[in-house]
């Protein structure tokens, strides 16, 4: 089976290292959109134009059987279309773990880093008013502006990450926080600062591998045998850190670039 994935940029890769671990005789085609990087500080119609158009290059260029959404704000924005628009094809979103989140938090003082788009969108909202009612929690909600960027740069743990980190952390750290939820694909790449701002002991959810897990459920479901094996095709639609995707992936892998 074929399986596309993308992101606005390199964040996505964190959700396709799992993917690598869980599935077996699949390719894996993954488009880092970073021409329009980043899509936290977009509005949710250009987010729509720019999912839509990955997609249908996905579909044309490499017939792809499932669509990975690897960004947690371009699904709050455009799963919705796509689901509408293909509803054919296996479609599988990120959302920002808080459901494990409040069951793990012994405090239940969550905070929550995400872009500025995810934060506003619907889906986010609806979430948390759900939750909310069904669990006594304390959400603390940070918009993280700029910290996709120094990701993309390579500065994981420089001082100017640190220092931001520093601002966006301090309220949690006070308010004793025990459970932050990477709302953002890109976060887990700065988990060893976060965890060093804190101080404290903090549990940082991620949900790479709970969407493989649901990929995978998926596939089964559609006659995919998991067995063989996997290969993993990278394309870019603009500059991109091959220093970066070799340490998130812990091999070099060749780059395409393309036009979407």
């Amino acid at each position: 089976m074929n399986i596309g994935v993308f992101d606005s940029g390199l964040g996505g890769l964190t959700v396709v290292s799992a993917m690598l671990r869980y599935l077996k005789g699949v390719n894996i085609y993954y488009v880092a959109d970073t021409a329009n990087a980043p899509y936290g500080e977009k509005t949710k119609e250009q987010i729509i134009d720019f999912s839509i158009a990955i997609t249908e290059y996905l579909i044309k260029n490499h017939n792809i059987d499932a669509l990975v959404v690897a960004c947690n704000t371009a699904t709050s924005a455009a799963i919705t279309e796509l689901r509408n628009k293909y509803p054919n094809l296996i479609i599988v979103g990120t959302e920002p773990g808080l459901k494990p989140a409040i069951s793990h938090s012994k405090t239940k003082k969550v905070g929550i880093l995400a872009t500025p788009a995810t934060l506003n969108g619907e889906k986010y909202k609806s979430l948390v008013d759900e939750l909310s009612d069904q669990y006594s929690v304390e959400v603390f909600e940070q918009a993280c502006d700029g910290l996709v960027q120094q990701i993309e740069n390579g500065e994981t743990d420089t001082p100017k990450t640190i220092s931001m980190l520093e601002r966006w952390l301090a309220p949690m750290r006070e308010a004793n926080v025990d459970t932050i939820v990477l709302g953002c694909t890109h976060y887990p790449l700065v988990g060893k600062a976060i965890k060093q701002v804190i101080v404290h002991p903090v549990e940082l959810i991620q949900t790479a591998d709970a969407i493989s897990k649901r990929v995978l459920s998926l596939l089964h479901e559609r006659g995919h045998v998991n067995s063989g094996e996997t290969q993993l095709y990278i394309a870019s639609t603009g500059d991109i850190k091959p220093s970066m995707v070799e340490y998130i992936l812990g091999k070099k892998i060749e780059i395409d670039r393309i036009v979407i």
